[in-house]
Order: C-alpha cells, then sequence, then structure tokens
C-alpha cells in the first residue's frame, strides 16, 4: 500500500517525537512518503498530487484546517466529477487544538493512541479478505476512489458541500465565523488557539453582534423560511465542537451518517443564550427554546443575509457571504476509522 503522510508541523499538538513515531509505525506497514507543509493550502497541493499518483492512503497529522485542506485537494465536488478521479482513503492523526472531525470518527484524541489505532485498523484490512485499497485492483473509478469502503477498517461517510468546497463537520454564518476570524487574528500574532482564548474570544465578539439586528434566513425542502435569524450553525455530525474533553452538542440526531444538522438563533438575549448553552454542554443535550429553530436531519439549507455576513467552515473564516448553500452528499468519504457503534468507537 503506497501511503502519503502530510504533516503540518506548526499544528498545536504535533511534536517530533509523535511524527517520528507515525513515521516508523507506517514504514512498517506501507510504502511511505512524507511531506510537511510549508504554507498554507500546502495540504491541497499535497493531496492534489498524491491523487495524481494514485497513492492509496493519505493519512493527515495535525488539526481540523489541514485536514479539509487535504480533502478539498483531492476529493473532487459533484459539479466537476467524472466519475474517474481516483480517491485515496484518509487516516488522520489529530494534532491541532480541538480536533473535531478525528474525535467525532472515535479516533483517540491522543497523537500516539491514535497513531495505534490507526495501526490496528490497517491491520484488519489483511484479515480475512483481501485489502480493499487501489493496489488491490478496485481502482478509483466511478468515484469510488482508491478504497471500497468494505474492509474492516474502512468507514465511508457523507460529507457537507459548502457552495463549491467541501466541509468535514461544520460550517456557520454569523456569530461562531466572528470568532473564526478573530482567532486567525490572533494566530497571525503568535497566540495559541486554546480553549480559554475561545471561550473569552466568543464572549467578546457575542456581545459586539448583540447590537446588530438579525439579518438572516433559512430555506429549508418543504418548510416555510426561518426569518430573523442571528446567527446560525450546519453540521455534518455531532457533536459540534469540543471545549477541552467537554463535547458541545448543537445538534445530537447528527451523524455522518444521516443528512445534515441545522441550528439557529433568533435571540441574542443574555438569559436565552445562557440557557441554550447549559443545554449544549449537557452530556444529554437535546437543545430546545422558543427562540432556536433547529433540525438534526435536512438534505440542504440555503442561507440568504440582507447585509454580507462571516462564513466559517471547519473553524477557518473564508471571507463574508449574502447566500450560502449547504448539501449533504452522503458516502463521499472513505476514511479509517472505527465503524459506529463498534468497541473501538470512543
Amino acid at each position: 500500500m503506497r501511503t502519503l503522510l502530510i504533516v503540518n508541523p506548526n499544528a498545536t499538538s504535533t511534536t517530533p517525537a509523535t511524527r517520528d513515531l507515525l513515521a516508523h509505525a507506517l514504514e512498517s506497514r506501507t510504502q511511505l512518503t512524507v511531506a510537511h507543509t510549508q504554507h498554507r493550502g500546502h495540504a491541497a497541493e499535497l493531496a492534489q498530487w498524491a491523487a495524481t499518483q494514485e497513492m492509496d492512503l493519505i493519512v493527515v497529522h495535525g488539526g481540523d484546517g489541514t485536514v479539509n485542506e487535504t480533502i478539498n485537494g483531492f476529493l473532487p465536488v459533484p459539479e466537476v466529477d467524472d466519475g474517474q478521479a481516483w480517491t485515496p482513503r484518509l487516516g488522520v492523526i489529530p494534532g491541532g487544538s480541538a480536533n473535531v472531525f478525528a474525535r467525532g470518527l472515535g479516533i483517540q484524541p491522543d497523537p500516539v493512541a491514535a497513531t495505534n489505532q490507526l495501526i490496528d485498523l490497517l491491520s484488519l484490512d489483511s484479515r480475512g479478505e483481501p485489502e480493499t485499497g487501489g493496489a488491490a485492483g478496485t481502482g478509483g473509478a466511478a468515484g469510488t476512489g482508491g478504497a471500497a469502503g468494505t474492509a474492516p477498517g474502512d468507514r465511508r461517510i457523507g460529507l457537507m458541500l459548502t457552495d463549491d468546497r467541501w466541509s468535514l463537520f461544520s460550517a456557520g454564518v454569523g456569530l461562531d465565523a466572528d470568532v473564526c476570524e478573530a482567532i486567525d487574528r490572533s494566530r497571525a500574532k503568535g497566540h495559541t488557539a486554546t480553549p480559554a482564548r475561545y471561550v473569552r474570544t466568543t464572549v467578546r465578539e457575542f456581545f459586539r453582534a448583540k447590537r446588530t439586528p438579525p439579518t438572516v434566513t433559512l430555506h429549508i425542502p418543504d418548510r416555510e423560511p426561518v426569518t430573523d435569524v442571528h446567527y446560525a450553525f450546519v453540521t455534518n455530525t455531532n457533536p459540534w465542537t469540543y471545549l477541552d474533553g467537554r463535547a458541545v452538542r448543537t445538534n445530537p440526531g447528527t451523524t455522518f451518517e444521516t443528512d445534515l444538522g441545522v441550528f439557529a438563533m433568533r435571540s441574542m438575549s443574555v438569559v436565552s443564550t445562557l440557557l441554550v448553552t447549559r443545554q449544549l454542554l449537557s452530556t444529554s443535550a437535546d437543545p430546545k427554546s422558543r427562540n432556536l429553530f433547529r433540525l438534526d436531519d435536512v438534505p440542504s439549507v440555503r442561507i440568504e443575509a440582507s447585509e454580507p455576513i462571516g462564513l466559517q467552515i471547519d473553524g477557518d473564516f473564508i471571507g463574508q457571504r449574502n447566500v450560502v448553500d449547504f448539501t449533504s452528499v452522503p458516502k463521499r468519504l472513505s476514511v479509517i476509522a472505527p465503524q459506529p457503534g463498534s468497541g473501538r468507537h470512543r
């Protein structure tokens, strides 16, 4: 099996020792190429190269932003997909601050434990049935990629298409986009994106946005428009994010195997916000409020804003938009991860 290991050396929790351990472990199982990202967008370039070389597996050691870049580098969007693109399988070793995508898949948050987990899952491919990677002859035609998603270590998941860009787990307009933009500015000044910094930034941006009237309208198939929305999240899985080790659950009924979750607030009242926040942090979260619009399984949603509003995708600020379309694309990506409900899924 031919593998590309993409490492973001600047990610929050990557260390030389962990990178060496991961490379050594993969070298014992695969024909390995290692590449370190050197600039923004480099992971996408490396992933595109790996796909053109018909490599069987891409393993990413970095944060959610690096994983998002990687997916958008090798996975064609439906509008340009002719069914002939080679799409490698994906493996993830957490290396960022939140690692929402990896943890949502049941991958261990500790990089060393995640490395052992990845190797164990790859080993399952060689038991019983032949491996399903491109090296086994199943190929990447018909949009199925280098992996058919049928080996024990494979998991086929849905993704979210946000306009013309893939999103792995979450996108949003308004408050969370403002927070991501502020965090990006803070990182540019050399500050680490810690949970405490996220909390402080969220509180500051909330009170700043509180003075702004609602400008957002949601359009969901077969439903009346949802108006007077201040901010909205659209998710591809649950939880929405993590605060240290605590899961924050906006749409507990949304998974990688369902359609999208929608969470939209129609109030910036401090009392309403605190009541909903308390529900989001509950271990049995099921957020409800007269000021909250929530659905856990919708095929698509269009968000329109009367004034340009910030957009974030997987924690990265993208820019401002007046209209954004979010679409569920089921079973689009093959990842090396525990199966839902299995003993390995944590």
